[in-house]
């Protein structure tokens, strides 16, 4: 490869004595020298993994008091974990953008676009998790990241069920020093699989072992239809990191209702006796709006929410009721002060940090978020909304599009196990329900309340996900292409092999923007192989039987079979994992790839059985090949 990978450089070796002399003497050129140096210190296990050289890091704070690098840290972590997680942001975004096949679903059928989404997917989940997997060795001993929720469980908006999961990084994938994962991998499990085994006694278990986890919150490609689409703004990767697990007992995900504020304008509505919620007539909302901030016309206010005819249905009552009272219902192109125009197809994140007011053209406007997003975004926009000074007012929603944003609480905050539970979902509903509706809505109801999300609380805040009274959050956002929200670019290559890429990381006590400069150190080729999962190398036609064999591989491919197919897998006892070939929707991993993973796995049980001794390939009738029935 030529040079160490977490040395770093500000400029060429051969530089000349003249130039050695003028760093020697200017005292600001010295300082950026010894701030690449540590940078890339701390985050040398990434830099490593990935084969990327350092060339430059710059800093802007763009919340809280600005104070020298290195000398303060933002978050309940210490500062070279912020900089390897920074660095897992930035190391993400570049891989997916330049290995994820950035507008190859434009032009084709519903099928291929799927198709494309999963590949892209497929990268961004795998580059965070091998950046998570190499810093985790940075933990404290006693310390342990879990996924606690994550996103591509459930079909999106004109998508279907068929379509299968997308891969990501979802609940119980544990991310620690070896024998910390260990112990807690068996936790997650019986977590799982005894129905006796709560969460109660699962925290109670973790805080008697002496362990600290980290919760997180993980979307490794928001707006993964752009991407795929090559749409010129929107894609990033959103890691949120917890100071303690989020009170969720197994793999969820759904839709909420939410409603982001200026906390002031909470604060103005609750000294009137107003006690805002998702649930409060818009009336009420606008009216705090404006005895707030005194001569804001409503037509100065401009509403963000999900648009297009397939959430017609949903929240078209919301936007019906916000145009009433004058106020503007942002629509795609509506232009932001950081010059680059608004988009409403996907994206419900990145719009939090525009929330609150503004000017433009000498008078004051207002930009809020209202209307619904998938669970992991909504309680990521949740966690974020206290740092930035909003109001966060998020609802349960069902999983289904048929039921308008007005009714969904009355749904959800029903008892599934009542005698009369079909005569309170018809009323709930507004209509008459036969047995097939009955059942759907019983289940969506059911496995929300057993993953521990609050449906029974008629407004949620980020604090009803976590154990204790008190929580913190560092949230990081790395930016693939520019968003509008913030005006962060995208990645940008600036020299062949050479890419800026622009990451964001929010704490209670600041917010910066950081802009890392990166160079491939080998070729494009080689590289796409670094960022490219191993079954996905040797579904593609690498040759893996004369490929050189780690232990490590073990690691590597159990991580990414529950990335890339984890609806097809059974933990049916400790330390163990089933696949289930049946199960794996064509839409997800095509037959002929089904053919090829299936011998890929019966060569290593074969040939590695004891590094293998954790895998089982179910037949088709659920016995495992060549194991007992269990």
């Amino acid at each position: 490869m030529g040079r160490d990978p977490v040395a770093c450089s500000t400029g060429a070796p051969e530089a000349s004595s003249h130039a050695e002399e003028e760093d020697t003497l200017n005292p600001r050129s010295q300082e950026t020298r010894d701030l690449v140096a540590q940078w890339a210190f701390d985050a040398r296990p990434i830099l490593g993994r990935f084969h990327l050289w350092l060339e430059d890091v710059d800093i802007a704070w763009v919340r809280g008091k600005p104070a020298k690098e290195f000398t303060s840290d933002i978050s309940f972590m210490d500062g070279s974990m912020e900089r390897l997680f920074a660095v897992t942001g930035a190391v993400t975004a570049l891989g997916t953008r330049l290995f994820g096949g950035y507008g190859a679903g434009q032009g084709l059928d519903k099928a291929g676009l799927n198709q494309a989404k999963k590949e892209a997917d497929a990268i961004s989940a795998y580059a965070m998790s091998e950046s998570l997997w190499y810093l985790s060795r940075q933990l404290p001993e006693n310390h342990a990241i879990v996924v606690c929720i994550g996103e591509g469980l459930m079909p999106k908006a004109g998508e279907t069920p068929e379509m299968g999961s997308n891969p990501q990084l979802g609940f119980g994938r544990v991310y620690a020093r070896p024998a910390v994962a260990r112990w807690l991998d068996r936790k997650v499990v019986r977590l799982l699989n005894h129905e006796g085994y709560g969460w109660e006694e699962f925290y109670r278990d973790i805080r008697s072992a002496g362990i600290t986890i980290w919760g997180a919150a993980i979307d490794t490609l928001e707006n993964t239809s752009r991407f795929s689409k090559g749409a010129e703004t929107g894609p990033m990767t959103i890691l949120h990191l917890f100071d303690q697990p989020l009170a969720i007992t197994r793999p969820y995900e759904g839709y909420m209702g939410n409603l982001f504020l200026p906390r002031e304008v909470a604060d103005r509505a609750a000294e009137e006796s107003i006690l805002l919620s998702f649930r409060t007539p818009r009336e009420q909302v606008m009216r705090a709006i404006c005895r707030t901030y005194p001569g804001m016309a409503p037509e100065r206010v401009h509403v963000w929410t999900l648009g297009g005819a397939s959430r017609e249905a949903r929240i078209g009552d919301l936007w019906r009721e916000w145009t009433a009272l004058g106020a503007h219902v942002v629509e795609d192109g509506f232009p932001l002060p950081s010059g680059i125009p608004a988009f409403t197809d996907s994206g419900t994140y990145a719009p939090t940090y525009h929330v609150g007011p503004y000017m433009h053209d000498g008078e004051q406007h207002l930009f809020l978020c209202d209307g619904y997003a998938a669970s992991a975004e909504a309680i990521q926009a949740a966690s974020l909304a206290p740092m930035l000074g909003l109001a966060a007012f998020i609802s349960p929603f069902t999983s289904t599009f048929e039921v308008p944003s007005s009714r969904e609480r009355r749904v959800m905050g029903l008892d599934p196990d009542a005698e009369a539970f079909a005569d309170h979902l018809g009323r709930a509903l507004g209509r008459e329900v036969d047995a097939t509706t009955v059942a759907r809505f019983r289940a969506m109801i059911d496995d929300a309340r057993q993953a521990g999300i609050p449906v029974q609380k008629s407004s949620v805040e980020a604090g009803d996900f976590f154990p204790e009274k008190k929580w913190d959050v560092l949230a990081v956002s790395g930016y693939m292409c520019p968003d509008p929200y913030s005006g962060a670019p995208g990645v940008e290559e600036v020299a062949p092999g050479c890419y800026r890429v622009t990451v964001r990381l929010a704490g209670s006590r600041g917010d910066k923007r950081i802009t890392f400069t990166l160079r491939l150190m080998e070729t494009l080729a080689q590289s796409w192989l670094v960022f490219n999962p191993l079954l996905s190398r040797f579904m593609r036609g690498e040759d893996y039987r004369h490929r050189a064999v780690r232990i490590s591989d073990s690691g590597r491919i159990r991580n990414e079979l529950q990335t890339l197919c984890s609806e097809a897998l059974e933990f049916p006892e400790q330390d163990r994992i089933r696949v289930h070939f049946d199960r794996i929707p064509p839409e997800v991993i095509p037959p002929a790839s089904q053919v090829k993973l299936r011998e890929i796995l019966q060569w290593y049980t074969k040939h590695h059985p004891i590094w293998f001794a954790w895998l089982d390939i179910a037949t088709r009738r659920g016995r495992a090949a060549g194991k007992p029935s269990r």
